[in-house]
């Protein structure tokens, strides 16, 4: 709440500022758990690191799992390509040597292997019969002796491809069958069947994925190891301003709350930054206000106790001198009693059960104030202005509220001085709030003291003076903390040597209030 015034003219813990310790806190002591020391920055680092450990890992295994996958894939496309073109072969090819369909296998099988020439891993054969084999020069046989003995298993195998274990890896293999193509008395082996193998042996491609799986692994440490570098720096620097809060509430202590972090950029972290600052703010304001009050708080008790306390060791035997310093003293006791109830009134506004707002009767609420004004001193009361309406308010409070207001009148005013009070809605629909006011002719309030008047332990100068030492500066703080409770605002106007108006409004919002009232009294200036 604003009192508005107008004028017609990862470190150590730091000290909690203003609090007391009966003893070391411990981490056992408010439930917390020691953990073993790491920084913010090595956690993030480590977060990082087994991020992308765990990427560069699945990437490795899927990829390898697909490059071994095509590895398959073409061997098996190549085996059936390789069969289907000795199909072709076999039905449209001629002999070179006749220019005539070919008649027999054997020649069929040896032109065909002619013409060929063995890839990596590959082998391509011919067998005729039992026993004659015809094998491509280059085949890659990957030991001696090997041919024969695969060529014998893959004739013994079912189906036209397949897949064969053998002592030197996996061969994906492939066969085409050949009937006999036509006998004749010169050439008997014509009329032998055969048939055309081939193979294509996977290892030496498994190899070059190992080799290139290898070459990979050394790149993704490499760049791991790149990663946890930069994610050093830069978590370094990200948290670079989480450290200086850390060494600035280190550097906190009871009697300085002026350090401040530095704010650099427009981040979160700088948002962070700028967020404990303006906490530092509030405490530091906190911590200075607390200090304020209880120095005020002292003065104002230490006065009268000081007094009671004179008078009472220089108590006289006269009964009439014993008298009055005993009226004296109860007069100096009631006044701290007084100073004390607001002390604990306004501590007490600082909760939420403050004020218990309900709907009351604006009209109700006046004439209760103006009845109750009376009694306060031999004043022409006038009621020059009545609200009519309903708002949300505690009557009790705001009662509480003018009375101040009225007995400040009665202060600073002489008998027979009119004091005018009333209140009325102003705004319309959800602006509407709800004035009341109260008017003297009294000596007024200086420019610079309206600004502060409705501080703790705060009077105008006019307030000061001897006459009027009975007020310790509290009544006008309890109507701003009861204004504030409201969420509205208290003010005053004045203008020196013609008297003040004081008053307080109130959220009044009325969503049917369709016309806008005249201005309440001071209203005009006020905004």
């Amino acid at each position: 709440m604003t009192t508005r015034t107008t004028d017609d003219a990862d470190g150590p813990r730091s000290a909690g500022a203003g609090s007391g310790a009966s003893g070391p806190r411990t981490a056992e002591s408010v439930g917390v758990r020691q953990r073993p020391a790491l920084s913010a920055r090595w956690r993030i680092t480590a977060w990082i690191m087994l991020t992308t450990f765990l990427l560069l890992a699945v990437v490795f295994v899927v990829t390898r799992n697909l490059l071994l996958r095509d590895v398959d894939s073409r061997a098996n496309h190549d085996v059936a390509q390789e069969a289907s073109e000795f199909r072709t072969f076999a039905a449209e090819g001629v002999d070179p040597t006749t220019t005539e369909p070919f008649t027999s296998v054997s020649r069929l099988l040896e032109v065909f292997l002619s013409r060929q020439s063995a890839g990596q891993g590959e082998v391509m054969a011919g067998v005729v019969g039992d026993t004659e084999i015809l094998e491509l020069p280059g085949n890659a046989w990957p030991a001696a002796g090997e041919g024969p003995r695969v060529l014998d298993e893959l004739r013994a195998q079912t189906g036209p491809a397949g897949v064969l274990m053998t002592d030197h890896g996996e061969i994906r293999w492939g066969k085409v069958d050949l009937e006999p193509v036509g006998a004749s008395p010169a050439d008997p082996a014509a009329a032998q069947p055969g048939t055309f193998i081939v193979g294509i042996y996977t290892d030496p491609g498994r190899e070059l994925v190992d080799r290139t799986m290898r070459v990979l692994a050394i790149v993704g440490l490499a760049g791991m190891i790149v990663t946890t570098g930069v994610a050093y720096l830069v978590a370094g620097r990200i948290l670079a301003p989480v450290r200086s809060v850390r060494v600035v509430a280190a550097e906190i202590s009871e009697n300085d709350l002026t350090a401040r972090v530095p704010v650099i950029g427009r981040d979160d972290v700088a948002a962070l930054a700028q967020t404990f600052n303006a906490m530092l703010d509030r405490i530091e304001d906190a911590y200075t206000t607390q200090r304020q009050f209880v120095d005020d708080a002292g003065h104002e008790l230490r006065t009268p106790i000081t007094v009671v306390r004179g008078h009472l060791e220089l108590l006289p035997d006269d009964p009439e001198e014993r008298r009055k310093t005993l009226d004296l003293v109860d007069s100096e006791l009631g006044r701290m009693g007084r100073i004390v109830g607001d002390l604990l009134l306004l501590a007490k506004s600082e909760q939420p059960d403050f004020v218990v707002a309900r709907t009351a009767d604006a009209a109700q609420l006046m004439l209760d104030i103006e009845s109750k004004v009376q009694p306060l001193g031999d004043r022409e009361w006038l009621l020059m202005e009545v609200a009519e309406g309903t708002c949300i308010v505690d009557h009790e409070r705001i009662t509480q509220a003018m009375l101040q207001y009225a007995s400040n009148a009665v202060r600073h005013t002489h008998d027979g001085s009119v004091i005018q009070l009333g209140s009325r809605f102003a705004g319309a629909g959800t602006q509407r709030h709800l004035s009341i006011w109260i008017t003297d002719d009294g000596p007024g309030i200086e420019q610079e003291d309206a600004a502060r008047i409705f501080e703790r332990f705060q009077r105008g100068r006019s307030a000061s003076a001897p006459e009027h030492s009975a007020g310790a500066g509290l009544g006008l703080a309890i109507v701003r903390a009861i204004a504030d409770a409201h969420h509205g605002v208290a003010w005053v106007r004045s203008i020196p040597g013609h008297g003040a108006t004081f008053g307080i409004d109130v959220p009044a919002p009325d969503n049917s209030y369709a016309g806008a009232a005249p201005s309440a009294p001071g209203e005009g200036e006020r905004r």
